[in-house]
């Protein structure tokens, strides 16, 4: 498959003067924002991160600095906590009207794209930038991954090689979850996932009480249901964000990441990968290429972005990693 960018419905013109999106029949339902305009939308506090912490959130291959957080995502947790507040307001508001008294229940992030691209690293620092703003103290981050399917049952299903698309997913498990969450009960369990282990950590949870957000990250969860009838995880969703860029970009981080983790990680003799440590650095970027071209990308292509659309905010990367414009969806 070829790594060129494809056609993509809310990538239009933008404005030199505004950077927002302008087209004549105003059809797609995203303003495009730049980053230096986006930027202007930082509040006037400086980053509450350090430099230290910063290093310790970015994942492998990733150039976040002290720059791209104030600049991006700092107005992005500004956005968040103004959704978070008018979902407040509008919990007391239909409180009042229904004469009643109920606890307002977690307010409840999207954080979606393919493998590679950064989502993880995005998911980890809006959790630590959200924590920081007075209304949103207690902030928990869940992934995804810990609702795959054990490999066992993978094998069992002849879908061991499908690892990550849709179908590798306990959906009724991960539904159940963020339904409970949206319940406000006091406390919900979620499995938890070892990538060292590359499974299931059996007899392993974690424990969800009661956050102000709540941060889901996965590739697959802007997904619709399955059947299109049923409900689907996104529908229970406050905000959601998907995390883009080029196919080529992402097959090339995807390769870089593979080549880091083969010299560091995989030498662990606990890692499900160890067995790639004695490959030759050419040996190893084939194998890097045969899993973007035979799995990863098949995945992006046909599950994970056609769910873009669905997402209220897009972060649109460049092939140095960092985040060029901002999807907003129109309100």
């Amino acid at each position: 498959m070829s790594g060129a960018p494809r056609a993509d419905p809310s990538a239009t013109p933008h404005s030199p003067a505004t950077g927002q999106v302008t087209t004549a029949s105003e059809s797609t339902p995203f303003v495009e924002i730049l980053r230096s305009d986006w930027a202007r939308l930082a509040p006037t506090t400086s980053s509450p991160l350090t430099d230290a912490e910063i290093v310790q959130l970015r994942g492998i291959g990733d150039r976040l600095d002290m720059g791209e957080v104030a600049e991006v995502y700092l107005p992005l947790s500004r956005l968040l906590s103004l959704y978070v507040a008018n979902a407040k307001k509008l919990h007391d508001d239909t409180t009042a009207f229904l004469g009643g008294s109920t606890a307002r229940t977690p307010f409840v992030i999207g954080v979606a794209g393919s493998v590679a691209v950064g989502k993880s690293t995005v998911a980890r620092l809006l959790r630590e930038l959200m924590a920081r703003w007075p209304d949103t103290p207690r902030v928990e981050l869940v992934t995804t991954d810990g609702f795959l399917y054990p490999n066992v049952e993978l094998e069992r299903r002849g879908i061991m090689a499908r690892k990550g698309f849709p179908e590798s997913y306990d959906r009724r498990a991960l539904l159940r979850f963020i339904t409970e969450v949206k319940s406000g009960r006091s406390e919900v369990r979620t499995p938890v996932y070892s990538h060292m282990k590359y499974d299931i950590v059996e007899d392993a949870h974690v424990v969800v009480r009661r956050p102000d957000v709540l941060i889901v990250e996965g590739l697959n969860v802007l997904q619709p249901a399955p059947n299109g009838r049923s409900l689907a995880v996104s529908d229970l969703f406050d905000f959601s964000i998907y995390v883009d860029a080029r196919t080529s970009d992402i097959a090339q981080w995807y390769e870089d990441r593979f080549m880091q983790l083969q010299q560091g990680a995989f030498a662990n003799p606990n890692s499900y990968f160890n067995v790639f440590t004695d490959l030759t650095a050419e040996e190893a970027r084939k194998r890097a290429r045969l899993y973007w071209t035979e799995i990863n990308e098949p995945n992006l292509v046909d599950n994970i972005r056609p769910t873009k659309a669905r997402a209220k905010l897009v972060l649109r990367k460049d092939s140095n990693h960092s985040v060029s414009s901002v999807l907003l969806r129109k309100v």
